[in-house]
């Protein structure tokens, strides 16, 4: 069983690179950097926290994370904005450059300012979630 998990990891970050080295032999590299710009980092004045998870609706790890965004969503409704980006869609690979991942899923707390105050790469179990979220003063 630990084998099928590194094999199948190992297989996502492969993916995941090609796709970037992909991105960066591209002429029009820049052009999609250009598209957003950092102060358009997810900021609401109404929200404690954000959680963004960058990952893509064809990874298996990513599909993983669905379940614990959505028990985010609802536990924390109010309180925690949820942001999901597919870094393997043209509208999300400049997110992936944005937030400077290299792994997905990537997940990425922000304050209300819009500064990182934690990241993690791989799947996270919303319990964990939960503890970097009472961390920030979310309960």
């Amino acid at each position: 069983m630990k084998i099928n998990l590194k094999i199948i990891f190992i297989i996502v970050i492969l993916c995941f690179i090609s796709t970037f080295q992909e991105g960066c032999n591209n002429k029009n590299e820049n052009n999609s950097k250009s598209k957003i710009k950092k102060t358009e980092t997810p900021k609401d004045d109404n929200y404690i926290l954000t959680f963004i998870d960058l990952g893509s609706v064809k990874c298996i790890a990513c599909k993983m994370m669905e379940p614990v965004m959505e028990k985010i969503r609802e536990k924390y409704k109010g309180k925690v904005k949820v942001l999901f980006y597919d870094v393997w869609t043209e509208e999300g690979k400049p997110y992936a450059y944005l937030y400077k991942i290299k792994v997905i899923p990537t997940q990425i707390i922000l304050d209300k300012n819009g500064n990182e105050l934690f990241r993690h790469q791989g799947y996270i179990p919303f319990e964990e979630v939960e503890k970097i979220f009472r961390k920030y003063g979310v309960k």
